[in-house]
């Protein structure tokens, strides 16, 4: 029996898509596993191995920008058997991150307008308040609650160029101090996102730095010459331009012991703590320029002292054609993801699923946004994925878990960015092409 989708009108004229009569279907693998946007639905599941990947060149690279249009009236955003998605917030300013707090409300990262939100939920899940907690910020994108608990202390901001934290108690609408810095020097430019998380025991701040350039332009010769720099620095610590970039950095939480925690990660867009492990996972936007194909995107945990491959190789030990023979030293060294996303996905916000609202099997599991492809010719992403567990550990499985996003081949009014647990066991996930952020439930 082919899927039933069923479109129910809801008091605010939104069509909200519930998917019946779903089978299961089989794993995705090899060249199966890529695809676009119009092969997407909930519960269609990928593979991507490193031995499937293409050589550099094997596909051509191309500018595919899609243009953001407002929501058409008939949208409706698709979710498995079960599962129902409905509108929590609209009129936002590109919200970005979305982070709970302990007693349930919900912080948004408006990136562009330089503030962070407040929104509280309620009755029948829907935003009583709304207000803006702190202005005048410089691209604010990461968010934490500081101390780990039930009542914390501060709110910790990751700015482009900065870590600032504001006193707070729980139930704040308003920051009751102004900004104190904690971080006053992270590089910006480039890829502008910070995330920041904290360790389970409270004593070291993570914050994710993305690289300046697409694969090191530029960088040159570091200073006392390549032999004294790997010495003296952690494997695959970049230098110049890209100094302490396409990395993890880890404070303690008044922004003293700083250090490189992880290499060449080119842009950890959404950092989060795996419950079970303790260990920092990264949601990660690779690099450009080898073809519709290359480089896949990743989500991987993070192990302190590891490197990932940027710039010199990827994915192990394959090596970056535009940086051929300048550091085999390397080449042993890589650390290969744990979880292959399909090239140009563009996978930012990451949370991990703690909630009980949800069936058992998704406890666990991992959810990341894929804001969507700009260079790929057949478009893909703009839908939020699910990563599959077991026993604490990735199986390298992706499950499509909201599709709908995209109008044509040209054309979007979604674009996934931030994913959050909220306190019923909901799952918020914010889109900043139009300014919404929606909320997944399960009805029992």
């Amino acid at each position: 029996m082919k899927n039933r989708i069923s479109l129910v009108a809801m008091s605010t004229g939104l069509l909200v898509a519930v998917v019946a009569g779903a089978r299961a279907e089989p794993v995705l693998q090899g060249k199966d596993a890529y695809g676009d946007w119009r092969a997407d639905k909930p519960g269609t599941v990928r593979l991507i191995r490193p031995q499937d990947l293409v050589r550099p060149g094997a596909t051509r690279s191309v500018a595919s920008t899609s243009r953001v249009v407002p929501r058409p009236p008939e949208a409706a955003l698709q979710v498995p058997p079960g599962f129902k998605i409905e509108l929590f917030a609209e009129g936002l300013r590109a919200p970005r991150i979305v982070r709970v707090a302990p007693n349930g409300d919900v912080f948004v990262a408006e990136t562009r307008a330089g503030t962070i939100r407040v929104l509280r939920t309620g009755e029948g899940g829907k935003v009583a308040t709304n207000e803006v907690f702190a202005s005048g910020l410089r691209q604010p994108f990461g968010i934490a609650f500081f101390p780990n608990g039930d009542n914390p202390q501060w709110v910790y901001v990751a700015n482009t160029d900065s870590v600032v934290r504001f006193p707070y108690q729980a139930g704040d609408l308003k920051a009751r101090g102004r900004a104190e810095t904690i971080v006053a020097s992270l590089h910006g430019g480039g890829h502008s996102t910070r995330d920041i998380v904290f360790t389970p025991d409270n004593k070291r701040m993570l914050v994710s730095v993305g690289s300046l350039s697409n694969v090191a332009e530029g960088m040159g010769t570091p200073p006392g010459g390549l032999e004294a720099w790997s010495k003296a620095q952690p494997p695959g610590a970049t230098w110049a331009s890209e100094t302490e970039r396409a990395a993890v950095l880890a404070f303690n939480p008044d922004g003293k012991e700083r250090k490189i925690y992880a290499t060449g990660i080119r842009n950890c867009v959404g950092l989060a703590v795996q419950p079970q492990t303790g260990l920092p996972w990264c949601s990660t936007n690779e690099r450009d320029g080898l073809g519709d194909d290359l480089v896949p995107d990743y989500v991987t945990s993070v192990t302190e002292g590891a490197f990932y491959g940027w710039p010199w190789f990827y994915i192990g030990s394959n090596e970056d054609p535009r940086h051929a023979g300048a550091r085999p030293d390397l080449k042993d060294k890589v650390t290969v993801p744990d979880v292959l996303i399909q090239p140009h996905s563009a996978s930012l916000g990451i949370t991990f699923y703690q909630g009980t609202q949800f069936p058992s099997e998704y406890q666990d599991d991992a959810f990341a946004a894929e804001h969507g492809s700009w260079n790929r010719s057949k478009r893909t992403g703009y839908k939020v994925i699910r990563i599959r567990m077991k026993d604490g550990k990735a199986t390298g499985e992706y499950e499509d878990f909201v599709t709908g996003f995209v109008v044509s081949d040209t054309e979007v009014w979604g674009r996934p960015v931030g994913v959050a647990v909220a306190k019923d066991g909901a799952l918020l996930i914010s889109e900043d092409g139009n300014g919404t952020i929606w909320r997944v439930t399960h009805s029992r």
